[in-house]
């Protein structure tokens, strides 16, 4: 009938409605930060102001040793990194209670529900599985990506990832939704195969596992630069003075570079071991639809590129010692292969694998 909203169309509205829920998510989540920073500024201005007052008593001259009072504030900052250390292996139940970044969890759940009800309908309607083309392959990719990230919070407190996962979905979905959607259509013969339920999900999830590695090394990269420029300018008495002038405050109360890239290098593993069978299954796939394993097509080289990258860089932090920034950078190009592959490949590259859906 004439206006009645097709089954397709109520996927594209819940799309959008997930979309805009998680953007007042990402609001919630920087409001948290903000907020972090904030309770971290407070202390570092109650240690400088104690300082003051030392140098003041101490007739304007700094003490030879650190006075009790100069050790008390930067013991204060030192216990706070710890706190934030402590935060992050928690249980749910035993975290800090930060009213924003509850509200940002809370709204990122209900724009998943939103999100799995998008990507239900759009396989309903199109009586299949919603990854066959670049606009579902995305729709599918960006609700792991949630889910991952929802489902690591039972182990980590990584709430302070949330902005950066929430705007990320927001980019990556919002821009799919608006670039990619294409109206639904018959499978290629090539793809009417369970290796498409199976490979194409599986290399959605290590997608979003890595995306997870990529946030938190990303933020192993600023909080490995907050600390080196505190070393630098830290001296027996002036911790307090030091912190207050090394980037981003909410930093302080996240977990210290070596935690978020060890946390980082674990999601990377467990992304290797669902990209490995990717691989696996591609070629089992190959060999059932065009009677060969391996043809260097360009999508096949690019995902073997990938399994390179992300293999070089566990082997290289776990054998060569490759850590720090070094290891965040691996993970960083890592990433943005799996990204390039999924784009620039998809979209400019002919091959067997021309199944982005677009004209």
């Amino acid at each position: 009938m004439p206006g009645t909203l097709t089954l397709d169309a109520v996927s594209v509205l819940l799309v959008w409605t997930a979309i805009s829920v998680y953007a007042f998510a990402f609001i919630a989540y920087a409001v948290d930060l903000s907020r972090r920073g904030a309770l971290s500024a407070e202390a570092q201005d109650a240690a400088l102001r104690e300082r003051e007052l030392v140098s003041v008593a101490a007739g304007g001259q700094a003490a030879a040793a650190p006075s009790s009072s100069g050790r008390d504030a930067n013991t204060r900052l030192r216990a706070q990194e710890r706190e934030a250390e402590a935060a992050f292996q928690a249980r749910p139940g035993d975290r800090p209670r930060m009213l924003w970044a509850r509200i940002g969890t809370s709204l990122t759940v209900l724009g998943l529900l939103f999100h799995i009800a998008g990507d239900v309908t759009r396989g309903i309607a199109a009586g299949r599985v919603p990854w066959s083309n670049m606009y579902e392959f995305a729709l599918t990719g960006t609700m792991l990506i949630v889910a991952v990230y929802l489902v690591s919070l039972l182990r980590y407190d990584l709430r302070f990832l949330g902005s950066f996962i929430t705007g990320l979905v927001v980019l990556l979905l919002g821009g799919a939704a608006l670039g990619f959607y294409v109206e639904i259509s018959p499978l290629m013969d090539p793809l009417k195969s369970i290796w498409l339920v199976i490979h194409v999900f599986v290399a959605s999830l290590a997608t979003a596992i890595f995306a997870l590695a990529f946030g938190l090394s990303v933020l192993q990269l600023m909080q490995a630069r907050r600390e080196r420029k505190t070393a630098a300018l830290v001296d027996a008495s002036s911790e307090a003075v030091a912190a207050a002038k090394t980037g981003p405050r909410f930093l302080r109360t996240l977990p210290g570079s070596d935690a978020l890239e060890s946390i980082a290098y674990r999601f990377a593993i467990i992304g290797f071991i669902f990209w490995t069978f990717t691989l696996i299954a591609g070629s089992i796939w190959a060999n059932d639809a065009w009677g060969r394993y391996w043809g260097f097509d360009t999508k096949e080289v690019w995902t073997f590129v990938i399994w390179v990258l992300y293999a070089g860089y566990i082997h290289a932090r776990a054998t060569r010692g490759w850590r720090g920034s070094r290891s965040a950078w691996l993970s960083i190009i890592g990433f943005s292969a799996v990204m390039f592959n999924f784009t620039i490949v998809n979209m400019f590259f002919k091959g067997l694998h021309a199944y982005s859906g677009l004209s």
